[in-house]
């Protein structure tokens, strides 16, 4: 099979040629680059092997470009990275590499091109182009990639249990291509995934934690965490998520699978945002049920609390992956914790007062936290999802027309601790803080309107109130 460059990259591939021209390097295309231009998938990374020194190529390659142009040299990896028009262009040395049985790192020596192929993860992977053409370029085809695409296969290029034992990351990215590209695992690699699963063990969490991150962030990721949970891998890497799966059935009551219904949910929110850490909301919205299971014959099964109670579960799940602690943490978080609030107010009447509260809570996360409530609509009664929906269009509207009028969203009380400090004599004490919550209180509930004097004058009403009630 032949293929013609003919998008952005061209140049980059002219030059690329051309460097391999001028100093007679035996240089290659690899890896996803080229099979991502096979799918016409769109693609930024550009990934070159060579048999010697891949820094040296890199070098040379910058410096035939026709601006100015960084090298960023990867000493103890033997790599380097060009940026050129918003393609990184990343350069290497062919070379074979093995692990110990109990390391992480890799034995890495010098190889040939083929020794570079075969540790390749997939077929799909080892496609590749030599740069010594220079116009209608030749696919090298090893290991029969070609047909797997075609096929839509994921398969190892040398037997399963070699290829993962060798690195068993390769593991999760047979797991996270096939979610990605819509793929189905050839029988033998997943024997060797299963077989070889417990090697994931000697793999540092923050590379196990970017290929979940990259399974989340499919079309459909759900493909992903059943493939991990038929593994056996999930039990290991979120435990948690496990205990969701079944159905308990009392007096002939039962409750939903909440491991299907939380994959549902991600799906769901999939279709209408790339947004990772709102993924990982959809994923950890109802990781507290089990927690929080209990039966009664009054009301069947409840599962109260569990929005509160998700919230620290959700913050241990982080710190064991390596996630960010920081404002990303308390963004998921604060879903966790709100993603009931639209669901009640689609039930009751709707009050100015339970409006102002939720802009309040959810600040700029608002219109978020609705998409996570849509996407938590998983009834398969299409009559109910109309419902629910509509109910929701209700709260949406009644959201935009509180927040034109009373701007709460981001909002803080007008009169702050240290302005009531001040006013009245105050030292930092429980006093202050109860008086600015009761204006907050106040403004939220409409009892005064969002003014500073206003403010002031029901501040001074309190503290004249709580003088008059104290003993003389």
């Amino acid at each position: 099979m032949q293929f013609t460059f003919t998008g952005k990259d061209k140049e980059i591939i002219d030059l690329l040629t051309q460097t391999v021209k001028q100093h007679d390097i035996d240089g290659y295309l690899v890896g996803g680059y080229v099979r991502d231009k096979i799918l016409d998938r769109p693609s930024t990374d550009i990934d070159v092997v060579c048999v010697g020194d891949g820094i040296d190529f890199a070098q040379k390659f910058a410096r035939l470009c026709p601006r100015s142009t960084r090298v960023n040299v990867f000493k103890n990896f033997g790599t380097a990275q060009v940026v050129v028009d918003g393609f990184e262009v990343e350069f290497v040395g062919a070379r074979k590499e093995s692990y110990r049985s109990d390391s992480r790192k890799p034995i890495v020596e010098n190889g040939t091109f083929q020794d570079d192929q075969n540790r390749r993860d997939l077929t799909i992977n080892t496609l590749a182009i030599s740069l010594r053409e220079t116009d209608h370029y030749t696919i090298i085809d090893t290991f029969g990639g070609l047909k797997d695409l075609e096929n839509k296969i994921i398969k190892t290029p040398l037997d399963p249990r070699i290829t993962f034992s060798d690195d068993p990351l390769r593991i999760l990215r047979a797991i996270r291509f096939a979610t990605q590209l819509g793929f189905n695992i050839e029988a033998s690699t997943w024997d060797g995934i299963v077989t070889m699963a417990e090697r994931l063990s000697i793999i540092s969490q923050e590379r196990i934690t970017t290929e979940i991150n990259k399974i989340i962030l499919a079309q459909k990721p759900s493909l992903g965490f059943y493939a991990l949970d038929d593994a056996g891998i999930l039990k290991s890497v979120i435990p948690e998520m496990c205990d969701l799966k079944g159905v308990d059935v009392r007096n002939g009551v039962g409750h939903k699978d909440n491991f299907h219904h939380t994959l549902e949910v991600l799906d769901n929110l999939s279709e209408h945002t790339d947004n990772l850490w709102l993924r990982w909301a959809a994923l950890m919205h109802d990781i507290a049920k089990p927690a929080t299971k209990r039966f009664s014959r009054q009301h069947g099964w409840t599962f109260h609390g569990h929005e509160v109670v998700g919230v620290p579960m959700t913050k241990t799940i982080f710190k064991r992956m390596k996630l960010p602690l920081d404002k990303t943490l308390s963004y998921v978080q604060k879903l966790v914790r709100l993603h009931l609030r639209p669901i009640s107010l689609t039930k009751d009447n709707i009050t100015d007062s339970a409006i102002r509260r939720l802009l309040f809570d959810a600040g700029e996360d608002i219109d978020d936290l609705m998409k996570l409530c849509r996407a938590d609509i998983t009834s398969k009664n299409p009559r109910k999802v109309q419902n629910y929906l509509h109910n929701y269009d209700i709260v949406t509207q009644k959201l935009i027309e509180v927040e034109e009028k009373d701007q709460i969203r981001n909002w803080q009380p007008p009169l702050s601790g240290t302005e009531i400090m001040t006013l009245f004599d105050l030292k930092p004490s429980k006093t202050v803080g109860i008086l600015k919550t009761a204006i907050k209180d106040a403004i939220l509930d409409g009892v005064i309107p969002n003014s500073y004097d206003d403010a002031l004058a029901y501040c001074k009403r309190l503290m004249a109130e709580r003088e008059s009630s104290e003993p003389a």
